[in-house]
């Protein structure tokens, strides 16, 4: 995403009251009922915009309702679940925070990024990084309740968190790096699940990959005059009037690799129903990737916002077809 690109958020405002953050959501929780002296705290891990937590827990969903077509669902694929819904909250929030850390200079030339809290001078550095930490070591723990594939995948994605920050100031293409930080929960869940990481997880990796180009791409068109001003890189300035064509080839990348997956998962099943109806959960999220070029304008930043938030309806679609081929199965 674009102007520094910061672990996907919920709203682009520019201009807040005080006490407020310019691009978060008016009237979000944080805002109403947090304690005070939490606020800034909240507000770097991004808990007052829940739809980043949305898209790093949606990868997840996926690769435990398509490992369980492969395998068959477990009694420790609850803990799996709600461990992932945690966990993806906490490195989210982690992530967010050291994005804020790094790119508070960048923040502080931008109207719709002032207000945070570190260019706003609400909280330090020294602040910021205590926060960070504790948040990383409460996910942690609950990554040690996995076994050691998954454990040596979760230390892994560590360095994808720490690199992302700095992919927009030598590359065009930063939306790949939060892609690969974004959908790693898709090889860890899995591998949490089953033990191993087959081809259909790597797959399924891919498949989230590309649609974390889609949809950040849309979401960097809401910065791109910013970011050509400060000389921050992302895929909605390289792209330019071609972006719409980008757009339509990693929609269809996405419905590709995802539907290798799910080949690829239920290969080795003998009833073709729960292969249909887990193509089906396919086939639903590609007609609402096509709803959303249809009321998509990349000049209009309202626009681009609403359309990068619907992106959590999308991910979601596929998660109950999934499940219920991995029934049939």
């Amino acid at each position: 995403m674009s102007q520094a690109p910061q672990m996907p958020e919920a709203d682009g405002q520019a201009s807040a009251p005080a006490d407020q953050v310019a691009d978060a959501p008016r009237g979000n929780w944080v805002d109403r009922f947090a304690p005070g002296p939490s606020r800034p705290y909240l507000r770097l891990a991004r808990a007052d915009r829940p739809i980043g937590t949305w898209l790093l827990f949606i990868p997840c969903l996926w690769a435990l309702a398509l490992a369980g077509g492969a395998g068959g669902f477990r009694q420790w694929d609850v803990w799996l679940a709600l461990s992932c819904g945690i966990g993806a909250f906490l490195m989210r929030g982690a992530g967010c925070t050291w994005n804020d850390i790094t790119d508070r200079d960048i923040d502080a030339k931008v109207a719709r990024t002032r207000s945070r809290p570190l260019p706003a001078g609400q909280v330090t550095v020294r602040g910021a990084l205590v926060w960070m930490a504790a948040q990383a070591l409460l996910a942690a723990l609950i990554l040690f309740t996995y076994n050691w594939l998954a454990i040596g995948l979760g230390v892994a994605s560590l360095a994808l968190v720490a690199i992302y920050p700095f992919a927009k100031r030598f590359t065009w293409w930063p939306q790949v790096f939060l892609g690969l930080a974004f959908n790693w929960g898709a090889l860890l869940a899995w591998a949490a699940h089953a033990g191993t990481v087959p081809p259909a997880a790597v797959a399924l990796y891919l498949a989230g990959i590309a649609w974390t180009l889609f949809y950040d791409t849309i979401y960097a068109h809401q910065d791109r005059e910013d970011d050509a001003l400060i000389g921050v890189k992302s895929t909605a300035r390289l792209f330019g009037a071609q972006s719409r064509n980008w757009l339509w080839t990693f929609f269809a990348l996405t419905l590709t690799f995802f539907g290798a997956a799910v080949v690829l998962a239920h290969a080795d099943q003998a009833r073709p129903l729960a292969f249909v109806v887990a193509l089906g959960g396919v086939w639903a999220m590609g007609w609402h990737f096509g709803w959303q070029m249809r009321r998509l304008d990349l000049d209009d930043p309202a626009s681009c916002l609403a359309v990068f938030r619907s992106n959590r309806d999308a991910g979601l679609i596929p998660v109950p077809f999934l499940a219920i081929a991995a029934w049939l199965g």
